[in-house]
């Protein structure tokens, strides 16, 4: 009679059998399921939109108020339109480093590496999440902010299209822009393991540097801007390049800011896998 009733109650506590560690697949699907459960990720995303968008046609509406005044030789419709992505690359390193210290500063990292203990995954997994995540919303925001543009600057026979000279290469450049500024601030999140540090590194790279350089000589000027990551990088959403510029061509100057992102991916990856959680 005992051994009857015990029996239901241990059939209960029997698990099922182990199937093997977590996949990289696994890891995707967490990171994705992360990502996108958390409310900030959306409203960022919003914003980044909003301001590109919204800067981009307030530029692009000056310019068609004062046609007249502008060299048509030298004027950049493209550039014009997609101004607004130097405010953009701030809102999307505020993405990328919240991806990964978001979890440093709830503790919840120790629980993602007691689920999935190889650290590579996980760093991987949480980088091709948001950087599938960032080149999407890049090019969303690029797109849409040349199309608004030009839309404001057609009536004065300011706009372009996609089939002029290198003007879809600026158009997909500028999201993949926006994509290598939020892995750059990725790995500065991983290196640092500090929200508010690794968004104030990621701006004084991205922006404050961009700035101080107007302050060197002519001279000096001319050989350090084309290393800043965002001046650099900035080259491959432009169509014109103005005469005696000194900066890398479209492409090599986006390798540039590449360059940064995965040093810092790179160092951020040796961090995360070296030091304790």
């Amino acid at each position: 009679m005992a051994a009857t009733q015990i029996a239901p109650a241990a059939r209960q506590r029997v698990l099922p059998p182990e199937t093997g560690r977590a996949s990289f697949a696994d890891a995707l699907r967490s990171e994705f399921t992360k990502i996108r459960s958390t409310r900030s990720t959306y409203w960022t995303l919003l914003a980044l939109v909003v301001v590109c968008v919204g800067i981009g046609a307030l530029a692009s509406a000056g310019a068609a108020s004062h046609p007249y005044e502008i060299n048509r030789a030298e004027f950049d419709a493209t550039q014009q339109s997609l101004v607004g992505l130097y405010v953009g690359q701030l809102v999307i390193a505020v993405l990328g480093a919240l991806t990964i210290t978001s979890e440093y500063s709830t503790g919840m990292i120790r629980t993602t590496l007691s689920v999935q203990p190889r650290r590579g995954v996980v760093f991987a997994a949480k980088a091709v999440v948001f950087a599938v995540i960032s080149l999407v919303t890049g090019l969303i925001t690029s797109f849409a902010s040349f199309f608004v543009g030009q839309a404001l600057m057609s009536g004065h026979h300011l706009s372009v299209t996609l089939g002029d000279p290198n003007v879809l290469r600026a158009v997909i450049g500028g999201g993949l822009f926006l994509a290598a500024c939020g892995m750059l601030a990725y790995g500065l999140g991983a290196i640092l393991r500090h929200t508010a540090g690794a968004i104030s590194a990621a701006i004084g790279l991205l922006f404050v540097l961009s700035v101080l350089t107007t302050f060197l000589p002519g001279s000096w000027q001319d050989h350090v801007d084309k290393w800043v990551p965002a001046i650099a990088g900035g080259q491959v959403w432009l169509t014109k390049v103005l005469p005696g510029s000194h900066q890398f061509p479209a492409w090599g100057g986006f390798a540039v800011l590449a360059g940064y992102a995965a040093v810092a991916i790179v160092v951020g990856l040796f961090c995360f896998r070296t030091r304790d959680a």
